[in-house]
């Protein structure tokens, strides 16, 4: 229960950000149809309740808040604090632009994105959650996990209230990250086991078919019920580690992806907006090979030779602290 790495939800790491670059450099079929709209949808979803689970199966079987907090925040920040301050420095916004992308809290109204930040709202909600999820277990320690599930149902509810079928606003997504930590209480046998029993024996291909509808923009009800499908279609993967769909998402291709995700992530709207995604529809198409390259590149560059200091670092302060920490996890 205490492992650091879970292989298959590495994979699905990578199947993720490669939905999300699919959706924002490549048409996915007539516009009317809304097929890149759905798939960028299907993306973050993974990405979201990949982050809910992890986070919490950390906070469960790990040290302690600061050491999340800490470790979290040192993971993300350096490389999204230095590309907004890029972005900044070539395109002067004012200091209230400066202060929603850095204080993250830019997805509501009204927003302060430019042209090469928009993808940053998915961060703000990522930071939320951090933020909220602190607040519990500081005041509850790990019992206010438990409340996870009653969260959970209840900003569902207040999408179903809202008509929010797909938002960019903290309280209108966070449910999808919330599914992901639902999936972390029931894998270490923090809920009844009839909720493992329920995941482990769902069928794949039926989950699969139900989270594909549930993206559509289109897809009525059934889009309020995207976060459990997600958590539940990996899941069944989670729990069936030896099934064929388990086995294709544990290789190193997706291993490798995965690891540069985020770096994919952050840099990939800077290099839609120079000479490389601009032009008519066939001059831009035909350039995006040399995007993708430069992309990879980069984000290899950022893993590997600036992120990875910034992580250890995080690491190393962590571990320093964590003896005589007052908020250490009882």
């Amino acid at each position: 229960m205490g492992k650091e790495r879970f292989d298959v939800l590495d994979g699905w790491r990578g199947v993720s950000i490669l939905l999300i670059l699919a959706a924002h450099l490549f048409p996915l079929g007539p516009k009317a149809w809304e097929l890149n709209v759905a798939t960028g949808i299907l993306g973050m979803v993974f990405f979201f309740v990949l982050s809910g689970f992890l986070v919490t199966h950390f906070l469960l079987t790990r040290y302690g808040l600061v050491d999340f907090l800490i470790r979290r925040f040192f993971r993300i920040l350096p490389l999204v604090w230095l590309y907004m301050t890029l972005m900044f420095l070539m395109s002067p916004v004012t200091l209230e632009v400066w202060l929603a992308h850095f204080m993250f809290y830019g997805n509501y109204p009204p927003e302060k994105f430019i042209a090469t930040t928009p993808h940053i709202w998915s961060l703000c909600v990522e930071v939320h959650f951090y933020i909220g999820i602190a607040v519990l277990v500081g005041l509850f320690n790990k019992r206010g996990l438990m409340l996870i599930p009653v969260l959970l149902i209840a900003f569902t509810l207040l999408r179903v209230v809202n008509g929010a079928h797909y938002s960019i606003i903290t309280h209108f997504r966070i449910d999808e990250i919330l599914a992901g930590a639902m999936l972390a209480l029931i894998y270490n046998g923090k809920v009844s086991s009839a909720f493992r029993i329920l995941v482990s024996h769902a069928s794949f291909t039926v989950t699969f078919v139900l989270l594909l509808i549930s993206c559509h923009p289109d897809s009525g009800f059934l889009c309020y019920l995207r976060p459990y499908f997600a958590a539940i279609l990996v899941g069944t993967t989670l729990f069936n580690q030896s099934t064929f769909v388990a086995g294709l998402l544990q290789n190193k291709v997706l291993f490798y992806i995965a690891t540069i995700s985020f770096a994919l992530y952050v840099i990939h709207p800077f290099l839609m907006t120079t000479w490389l995604g601009t032009g008519g529809d066939l001059e831009k198409y035909a350039k995006r090979p040399l995007l993708l390259a430069l992309l990879f590149l980069s984000a290899h560059l950022s893993t590997f030779y600036y992120e990875q200091k910034w992580i250890s670092l995080g690491k190393w302060i962590s571990l320093k602290l964590r003896p005589g920490t007052a908020l250490e996890l009882k």
